[in-house]
């Protein structure tokens, strides 16, 4: 389980196809303290380390098709920052809201504005059942949690003060990219009890 608070950016230092899958290796501050088989958030997506090279400071996971399917890391390259979270620890501080890092869809970004201070982006996405956000509610963008408002059935906004825009991916989104999307889960557990009943 995550929180949805960013540990670290971490960087994309290679892009490597195998068949359907496609390993990406990735530095950041913390990979020396990264085992194999541990369980990352990358921009919001469940990762297994596959593989760790302390003295380069990167780890590399796999992507399979599913994977590449339902995110947006077909979209990645060299070069990439990428917002990276470790598994919750037991005892750990929640300051967050309860995430799985299982994405339940992509969304489009489809206003970026500068408040003076804070910016303000608008993601579009497809309706769907279990695709609910509410006011003032929590969503994971990119693996960050923020707090909606001005929802819609496939639009919400979000705003970006200046340390989540310097310490986050967000800072590098532009009109028209593609973000992972991960809905509260109490909001999708409630959904299907309620389409259950119907």
């Amino acid at each position: 389980m995550f929180t949805g608070i960013i540990e670290a950016l971490g960087t994309i230092t290679d892009v490597r196809s195998e068949a359907a899958n496609v390993h990406f290796t990735v530095r950041s501050s913390f990979a020396a303290e990264l085992k194999i088989d541990q369980s990352v958030a990358h921009d919001g997506v469940c990762l297994t380390v596959v593989a760790v090279d302390a003295v380069a400071g990167t780890h590399t996971v796999t992507a399979i098709h599913e994977t590449l399917r339902v995110t947006n890391l077909g979209q990645w390259a060299v070069g990439r920052a990428v917002n990276l979270e470790r598994c919750l620890a037991a005892g750990g501080r929640f300051d967050g809201h309860i995430v799985q890092g299982h994405v339940d869809a992509t969304a489009t970004c489809v206003l970026v504005e500068d408040q003076g201070g804070s910016w303000r982006y608008r993601f579009r996405h497809e309706a769907g059942e279990q695709r609910l956000t509410v006011e003032k509610g929590s969503v994971t963008v990119n693996g960050t949690s923020l707090t909606c408002f001005d929802t819609t059935n496939t639009e919400f906004s979000v705003a970006i003060i200046p340390y989540t825009y310097a310490h986050t991916s967000i800072h590098q989104l532009r009109v028209g990219d593609g973000v992972n999307l991960e809905f509260d889960i109490v909001g999708k557990y409630v959904a299907r009890l309620l389409a259950g009943r119907a």
